[in-house]
């Protein structure tokens, strides 16, 4: 599904599902997703890393483009399963704009498409975690529905911690 967006200069902002041919410049936003998560930037590792998702249909990724043909954001979920509720659930693991089109609704716009994915794959919602001082974000996600949850922590493992050394 395509939803169209308008941002306050009257440019046409299209929400459109990812595909192959969107992997170059798709990597360069992901590539600025993770340099903003304070992560080195890595363009081929990122093109490798999209292709798999897709590839494999392990994600599912929606682009907000304009009518230049111009990426201006993308949203990655993963599929994930409720126990308790026995439904998928989905996790929106990234959310990027960049920064030229933030404050336009694009990001809301792509919020709006990962709900009717809900809908659609009959799952029981969506889940996500950002940082808590990431104030754009934790307002973004009160105001599109999102609802803090404060009954839980949540925990990370990694395989190999910073802090030892092998």
């Amino acid at each position: 599904m395509v939803r169209d967006v308008k941002d306050s200069l009257t440019t046409m902002i299209a929400i459109r599902k990812a595909g192959e041919n969107d992997i170059d410049a798709l990597a360069v936003l992901f590539d600025d997703y993770r340099v903003f998560y304070k992560k080195e930037t890595d363009i081929d590792g990122a093109k490798k890393f999209l292709w798999d998702r897709i590839k494999n249909d392990e994600s599912q990724i929606f682009v907000a483009e304009n009518d230049h043909h111009e990426l201006a954001g993308f949203v990655q979920l993963y599929p994930v399963f409720s126990s308790t509720r026995m439904k998928r659930l989905w996790l929106l693991n990234d959310l990027f704009v960049k920064p030229e089109f933030r404050s336009k609704g694009i990001s809301i716009a792509l919020i709006d498409e990962c709900k009717e994915l809900c809908r659609l794959s009959g799952s029981c919602g969506m889940i996500l975690e950002t940082a808590k001082d990431n104030a754009i974000g934790n307002s973004l996600y009160l105001k599109t529905g999102f609802l803090q949850d404060g009954d839980h922590n949540y925990y990370e493992w990694e395989t190999i911690s910073p802090q030892v050394k092998l």
